[in-house]
Formats: structure tokens, C-alpha cells, sequence
């Protein structure tokens, strides 16, 4: 019988265990995709809302088409209520995560447009910063998807789905092919 060496364990060894533990799991994934979702889809609503409405003290779209006019935008009212509608629904829809990944590279392009336009001058604080921080959240989305918890998942527009059962042939099938 061979004894097994036990390897020393180092003074913090302990700490790494539970992190890995929870880092490995398809679970933290859905939890992440969950939260960016929630607080996305929070931030797009509320924005949204102010351009669209005129919520939460926001222009509304006539003051939204006049900033966008001044800023040099094109087609300011177009653009206005492409923006306004862009996030005030791609919010709600990132918030139960229906069309994650596809309303997430529109709200990338949104916010780089926002950031050519109108807050790049200003510089990175107080100017372009919660562009930048919604972007990478956003990209962050885009790259894991909208995880479990969502209406991607439940209609089957996730990746990580299993196949169809038709759709993998059996293997008694494939050796029947395989004799005749």
C-alpha cells in the first residue's frame, strides 16, 4: 500500500478554497449575468425615461431633439427618439433579459455615440466616465450572456442549451447506417 505524500498547507491556504469554489460554477456565472443585467437594465430604464418621457426631472424628447440639435447630432429628433426608445425599453428588456446579447452591442454603439458627440470634450470625470463604465459592462454582458435567470434562457436563445433530442441521432440508428 503506497502512503500518499500530504502536501503542506500554506498559513492562506484556506481562503482560496471557498472563492474557487463558488469561480468554478455555472451558478456564479448566472448570478454575475443577473446582476449586470438588473443594474444595467435599472440605469437604461431611468435614462431612458428622462429622454422619453421626461422622468425623474428629464428634457423629455422635445428638450432630448434640442440638446441633440445644439450638440450637432443629425437628424436631431430622429436620433432622439432612436436614443430615448433604445434605452428606455432595451433597459426593460436587458432587466428580464430577453434579447441580451443583441440589445447590448445597440447600447455599446449608443453609448460610443454618446461618447463622440456629447461627453468626450468634457473629459474622463464628470464627462465620459459612466459611458465608459456602462461599455464595459455591457461588453462583460455581451461575452457571458444573459446566464440562466432570463427570458433568453427560458426561449432557448442562450448557447448553453442542450441539444434537441431528434437532433442527435441514437447510436443504434447510426450502426444500422453503418451495416446497410
Amino acid at each position: 500500500m503506497k502512503f500518499q505524500k500530504k502536501e503542506k498547507m500554506g498559513m492562506f491556504d484556506f481562503a482560496g478554497r471557498f472563492p474557487r469554489r463558488i469561480h468554478s460554477s455555472w451558478r456564479s456565472v448566472d448570478t454575475a449575468a443577473l446582476v449586470m443585467r438588473v443594474v444595467l437594465g435599472i440605469c437604461f430604464i431611468l435614462h431612458g425615461g428622462q429622454k422619453l418621457f421626461g422622468l425623474f426631472g428629464g428634457p423629455g424628447i422635445g428638450g432630448t431633439a434640442g440638446f441633440f440639435a445644439t450638440a450637432g447630432i443629425p437628424v436631431p429628433e430622429a436620433s432622439a427618439y432612436v436614443a430615448a426608445i433604445l434605452e428606455f425599453f432595451g433597459g426593460i428588456a436587458l432587466l428580464v433579459g430577453f434579447l441580451t446579447v443583441a440589445l447590448s452591442a445597440a447600447l455599446i454603439i449608443d453609448m460610443i455615440l454618446a461618447i463622440a458627440t456629447v461627453t468626450f470634450s468634457a473629459g474622463f470625470f464628470g464627462g465620459w466616465e459612466l459611458n465608459f463604465y456602462l461599455i464595459a459592462l455591457l461588453a462583460a454582458l455581451l461575452l457571458t450572456g444573459p446566464g440562466a435567470w432570463s427570458a433568453d434562457s427560458a426561449l432557448g436563445l442562450t448557447r448553453r442549451r442542450s441539444p434537441a433530442p431528434a437532433a442527435v441521432p441514437s447510436q443504434q440508428e447510426g450502426q444500422a447506417e453503418a451495416r446497410a
